[in-house]
């Protein structure tokens, strides 16, 4: 019996050496990511979005490629920040990619597909709203608010067949918004604050098209207070 026991004794070490270079490793690996990500949160609740990105972006880069669902909620985090960022271009690309990528996936949360489908179609809303202040032509941003209003009407037959009448109101607003902004001439956005995701370029600048240039400068509301989306709605 004695033996037995030494025998066991001595076989303890083996068995956290064990745990320590196979499944432990991999759970230190979640810890750091549970960390970093937490960390990242923190910092996009406080306002620090910058600090916020960089987390997000650390934390995918140490995820274990198998945890894809953890990584897709991620990637709509991050692309969320980036929108709150001035970084409305590269958001709108990362959340069509995502969007794709979950209607595409059977087996996708149907949660955090339409939540990604609605954060896409605000992307379309705002990179519309840029695009007509700096005056570029209607074949420029019509296609972007004609999807946004497709998604977003996806989104309310969805919530309604779901019975879930308060998305279903918010999605309709939304489509609301979007109707009304492509029908706003830009002179109607001039005189109006700009909403913090314009804070920047569309990336079709009409600088880099002579003649196109807004006949008025728009009023510039990117300070306290500023947020407020054309006509007061959001999308």
């Amino acid at each position: 019996m004695k033996i037995l026991v030494l025998t066991l004794w001595c076989l303890v070490p083996v068995g956290l050496l064990a745990y320590h270079y196979g499944p432990g490793q991999e759970q230190m690996v979640l810890d750091q990511s549970a960390a970093l990500l937490d960390g990242a949160k923190s910092k996009a609740a406080s306002g620090d979005l910058s600090g916020a990105i960089a987390g997000y972006e650390e934390t995918l880069a140490k995820l274990p490629k198998d945890k894809l669902a953890e990584a897709r909620r991620i990637r709509l985090e991050l692309a969320k920040a980036r929108m709150e960022n001035s970084e409305l271009p590269k958001a709108r690309e990362e959340l069509a990619a995502l969007a794709d990528e979950l209607a595409q996936d059977p087996n996708a949360h149907a949660g955090l597909r339409d939540e990604t489908l609605s954060a896409l179609a605000s992307s379309r809303f705002y990179m519309t709203y840029l695009m007509k202040l700096e005056g570029l032509p209607d074949s420029e941003w019509e296609p972007e608010i004609e999807a946004a209003r497709q998604e977003q009407k996806l989104l309310v037959q969805r919530a309604s067949e779901a019975g879930d009448s308060a998305a279903a109101k918010k999605h309709g607003d939304d489509l609301e918004a979007s109707i009304k902004l492509a029908r706003m001439e830009p002179e109607e956005l001039y005189g109006q604050a700009i909403p913090k995701q314009c804070n920047c370029c569309s990336g079709k600048c009409a600088s880099n098209k002579p003649g196109t240039k807004p006949s008025q400068k728009p009023k510039d509301g990117r300070g306290a207070g500023a947020g407020a989306p054309a006509d007061g709605e959001g999308s």
